[in-house]
């Protein structure tokens, strides 16, 4: 399978519609709350942000994010509004969506979190990337650079 990410700017790329009905269906939230920040004119494109697209074939696999984690002690980043769509799952496209902002995230800060509270599968999933359980923040996991 080929698999392309790009770095989302000004619009949501054709087929978002169908990922957020998607997420939506499976009682995941994250999508939708992207889309009203979006809309709010959130973009991601801050000091440490991103909003990555995975695509597969040209067909929108999946989207995640990152920001700024405001509530840890040092600097961090956070990673959000991870998903991928249910046909493209365990075809790699999550890992390497999250390897992509994980190794953005490292670029500028030694601390990731993430919180894995949207699905049963998500807490597992990040700590097969290597993220550690954490509860000491609005947070459930962490990852350290180094």
């Amino acid at each position: 399978m080929r698999l392309q990410i790009v770095r989302l700017f000004d619009e949501l790329p054709d087929g978002f519609d169908d990922l957020v009905v998607e997420a939506v269906g499976e009682g995941v939230r994250n999508m939708a709350l992207l889309v009203e920040d979006w809309r709010r004119g959130a973009r991601f494109q801050g000091d440490g942000e991103a909003l990555l697209a995975a695509f597969s074939a040209g067909e929108l696999a999946g989207v995640g994010g990152l920001s700024a984690e405001l509530a840890a002690p040092e600097p961090a980043r956070r990673l959000r509004r991870f998903y991928v769509r249910p046909a493209m799952r365990r075809r790699g496209v999550a890992a390497a969506l999250a390897s992509a902002l994980i190794h953005e995230g490292f670029d500028s800060v030694n601390l990731l979190t993430v919180n894995a509270r949207a699905s049963e599968s998500a807490a597992p999933f990040w700590e097969a990337q290597g993220f550690v359980a954490d509860g000491s923040g609005p947070w459930t996991h962490i990852m350290r650079n180094g």
